[in-house]
């Protein structure tokens, strides 16, 4: 019986290091934000650092880079929450994007004088980095927002560049705030708007927006455990609607955490789950970034995602 029970373990493990999902199994990594520049993708992700019996415990930004969604290569941390001098050093989600030649990174960290989780604004001549602060202050601090009253609002930055060149920034945690940004992309060009609950029916975290054709689509975190849900609008402003789940819980892990992106003519959906089994064991806190594929019904709606150990095949 012992020597079965070895057998099924080792097999276990031997099949957890060869599956494509989770995507990336040298480190844990959360929160998955992808951005495509040219042939490659790149994933700026969160590093689970957590033992076993912890919570979150994440202290750095990591990259890794790919030109067929299946084979990546870990370009290291080019940038730490402590290069913004106001961060107490917590590394919450991020989101990248490239306007003008330059790449902007909007991130999560504990604010140092300011109670509660902020946004700031990193920023690089290249995708790889290395990033610097771009600003010396924070985007976003906890008290520029009092549609609740918890501490931890202002995270999950997501940005997007509207087809006029106008940039948006979309965040929050229990209200999804949104606001125009800049043309420098590091300040907020008029007042903190909410998307009114009924709009984002059970919005939970982690906001991402993309378009296909003349269809914007808000997708986010729903509920706890998470799911996600979408909803669609006609104009980046809204008004929104509500359109119902896009995914299903991630296996073994309390939140999901998407990102949408189109790659060599398809659409990958980025989310982490808790199914790391080698070389370490995955959860809540230890959780690893996935890949399936994301399709369309003929009306625009999104048809469930597919979450699998098998994940994406080689893009080409």
């Amino acid at each position: 019986m012992l020597k079965r029970t070895l057998a099924l373990l080792v097999a276990s493990a031997s099949f957890s290091a060869l599956a494509t999902n989770p995507a990336i199994t040298d480190t844990f990594t959360a929160d998955p934000a992808p951005l495509v520049v040219g042939d490659t993708v790149y994933a700026y992700v969160g590093h689970d650092q957590a033992k076993p019996d912890e919570g979150y415990t994440m202290h750095e930004w990591l990259l890794y880079s790919s030109k067929d969604m299946v084979n990546w290569t870990s370009l290291g941390s080019p940038f730490k929450p402590t290069d913004f001098s106001w961060s107490s050093g917590s590394a919450w989600a991020g989101h990248v994007i490239e306007k003008g030649g330059k790449y902007y990174w909007y991130t999560t960290s504990d604010h140092k004088s300011i109670h509660g989780k902020a946004i700031g604004v990193a920023v690089a001549d290249a995708p790889e980095g290395p990033f610097k602060d771009a600003r010396g202050s924070a985007l976003i601090t906890n008290d520029m927002t009092k549609a609740t009253d918890i501490s931890w609002d202002d995270i999950d930055p997501a940005a997007y560049i509207d087809d006029d060149g106008q940039a948006w920034l979309f965040w929050g945690n229990q209200k999804a705030y949104f606001a125009k940004l800049k043309p420098n992309m590091i300040e907020l060009d008029g007042p903190i708007q909410v998307i009114p609950d009924a709009q984002v029916k059970g919005y939970t975290e982690a906001p991402w927006v993309h378009k296909r054709g003349d269809l914007y689509y808000l997708s986010y975190a729903t509920g706890f455990p998470e799911k996600t849900a979408y909803a669609t609008a006609t104009s980046i402003e809204g008004p929104w609607t509500f359109r119902g789940l896009l995914a299903e819980g991630a296996a073994n892990s309390n939140t999901i955490h998407q990102g949408i992106v189109d790659f060599k003519g398809k659409t990958y959906f980025f989310y982490h789950t808790g199914m790391m089994q080698y070389p370490e064991i995955g959860g809540s806190f230890r959780r690893s970034m996935a890949i399936d594929y994301l399709y369309y019904n003929a009306d625009g709606s999104i048809k469930k995602v597919e979450q699998t150990s098998e994940g994406v095949a080689p893009a080409r």
